[in-house]
């Protein structure tokens, strides 16, 4: 497992560049100009869906809407016997970078695929800024509707290679990062209302979710990130003035989800796993969150790594990244199995 540098320094820069004026700039990941061009570096490897695995998982990509591009990889551990949960997963990046198709997601779903024994579908949503949220939300309640239509096509459905692996009645949202931010605004915004038989949502796992508020807590003004950190408070400052609705604060729901305490109340969910990493900066918001929603009477596990930082499972950026790896891992298969 490489270990992927993402050594970063967050910048507004107002010099003229060949392209015009840069308006934001997260140093080897996004610049944005004046002018609405947007320049993505190739930092992390993009990798096709048949590179080889030797954890006996099989890989494709899928279209799911031709018209938008919206598409998915779909990780089916060849050794099932039985039917088995169906994942589906949302990648992070602070919504504005990141790939179904980078090769540390390609790694950590083939393993998680293998390993906690899950249909896995990686959904390659819309980034931001050009498509801000709640774009990706979109995307997300998309694809699970196209799952839906697929399954009720049964076995005449040319997605019967990995369909009759799933058990539909055994769905799980997951995601690391903004992917675990949508995949708990998919669940809260976007399938209140919605019928999803065949399919049953059992629960949702937030890995290290990406939210924020305009109050800062303790972590976000006072961790200190290595050089090699994945978020640091002016990268995250950064991916939210690129994200949100023109004009939106930290405060807005998409971003602060304990902004209304009546609206979570009154939020029927299903049960939750909330992952922390004990140096990311997001740690105490994230264990506020999962606290809020056991006092609201919500279903919520909560597991905290210790010695690691903000996505530590797919970077490898940490001395204890890889046993931290595992144990995730047989956290989840835990969740999905219970």
């Amino acid at each position: 497992m490489a270990t992927i540098s993402l050594r970063h320094n967050p910048q507004v820069n107002t010099t003229t560049q060949q392209r015009g004026v840069i308006s934001e700039e997260i140093q080897g990941l996004i610049r944005v100009h004046k002018n609405g061009h947007v320049e993505r570096p190739p930092i992390v490897p993009n990798v096709s869906c048949k590179v080889a695995s030797e954890r006996g998982v099989t890989a494709r990509d899928v279209i799911i809407n031709r018209e938008t591009n919206l598409w998915a990889r779909i990780y089916v551990p060849v050794s099932c016997q039985s039917k088995v949960p169906l994942l589906v997963y949302f990648h992070g990046g602070g919504f504005c970078v990141g790939s179904a198709s980078w090769s540390c997601y390609h790694e950590f779903l083939t393993n998680l695929a293998s390993k906690a024994n899950c249909v896995i579908v990686s959904v390659d949503y819309h980034l931001a800024p050009e498509n801000r949220i709640p774009s990706a939300y979109d995307d997300g309640f998309n694809v699970l509707m196209w799952v839906k239509r697929e399954a009720l096509n049964g076995c005449s459905s040319v997605q019967n290679w990995w369909m009759s692996r799933c058990n539909f009645s055994c769905m799980f949202l997951a995601g690391d990062s903004a992917g675990a931010n949508i995949a708990y605004n998919v669940t809260t915004t976007r399938l209140r209302s919605t019928i999803l038989n065949p399919l049953s949502l059992k629960g949702v796992i937030l890995i290290q979710p990406f939210f924020g508020g305009e109050e800062r807590t303790c972590s976000e003004k006072n961790s200190h990130q290595p050089p090699n950190s994945a978020l640091t408070l002016s990268v995250s400052d950064t991916y939210w003035r690129l994200a949100l609705p023109l004009g939106a604060t930290r405060d807005h729901p998409y971003c602060n989800p304990l902004a209304s305490m009546a609206k979570l109340r009154d939020l029927r969910l299903p049960s939750i796993m909330v992952c922390v990493s004990e140096m990311d900066i997001l740690k105490d918001r994230n264990l506020e969150f999962s606290n809020t929603l056991a006092r609201a009477g919500k279903r919520v596990e909560t597991f905290v790594y210790k010695g690691v930082g903000h996505a530590f499972q797919v970077l490898h950026n940490y001395q204890l990244s890889h046993p931290r790896t595992q144990e995730m891992i047989s956290h989840i298969r835990n969740f999905l199995n219970q």
